[in-house]
């Protein structure tokens, strides 16, 4: 599995936020979203081929009882299958953190998906293959019909964003909006705070829930947290 970096940290987003967590972010991405807080993952990958077993062995030596499983795309991980049951196995929860664009076997307890809405658009010339991937709503109508346990997670740049994913959340049908979270954009904490106030009133006008992103909080961001 190529993966950029593992550590413990405390899971900074979702229902599961604040949860002592092991983290396994593999490296590579089929989107190339112009807010990625992760570049070294999709823009400009990096990381080291990894064995599924050293993984785990390493998750168990945290201690902890949660995985992370998380990207850049872990989806696109050839070993995604095997390292997700090996954790498993274990009797560790896994949540696989994804963007819901592609659909290969694995096992989770939580599946935390984040589709991407135009707002995440990048300029130039991964424009236009970036949302035709992120517009291909095949492949997360069959996660959310396998893993019941999922949570949405949508990245809000301002109330612009909302029609989108209304439409979004329509088009897929019957998504409770109890596990729709919506999560202000920004790379560091003063950003997230100046978006914060609006997120959080289009979460109690809609229904929807609202996520913090604690590491930015906490630990300022960056690499390992």
């Amino acid at each position: 599995m190529y993966v950029a970096e593992t550590f413990a940290s405390l899971q900074g987003e979702g229902i599961l936020a604040g949860t002592p967590s092991f983290f396994i972010r593999s490296s590579g991405c089929n989107l190339r979203c112009r807010w990625c807080d992760t570049p070294y993952t999709s823009w400009l990958p990096e990381g080291t081929r990894r064995d599924v077993g050293e993984l785990v062995s390493e998750a168990l030596a945290s201690g902890l009882r949660h995985v992370v499983v998380t990207g850049g795309e872990p989806l696109l991980q050839r070993s995604i299958a095997p390292l997700t049951e090996a954790l498993k196995g274990e009797r560790l929860h896994v949540t696989v953190e994804t963007a819901g664009t592609i659909d290969p076997p694995f096992t989770c307890d939580l599946l935390s998906v984040s589709p991407k809405t135009s707002s995440s658009d990048p300029p130039g010339a991964w424009r236009q293959r970036h949302a035709r991937t992120r517009s291909e709503l095949g492949p997360l109508r069959r996660l959310l019909g396998r893993f019941p346990e999922h949570q949405l997670k949508l990245v809000v740049v301002d109330g612009d964003d909302l029609p989108e994913i209304l439409a979004l959340l329509e088009s897929l049908g019957g998504v409770d909006r109890g596990r729709v979270l919506l999560m202000p954009e920004g790379r560091t904490a003063a950003e997230v705070a100046s978006r914060a106030a609006e997120v959080a009133a289009l979460c109690i006008q809609h229904g929807f829930r609202y996520t913090p992103r604690l590491q930015l909080d906490l630990f300022g961001g960056g690499r390992g947290v």
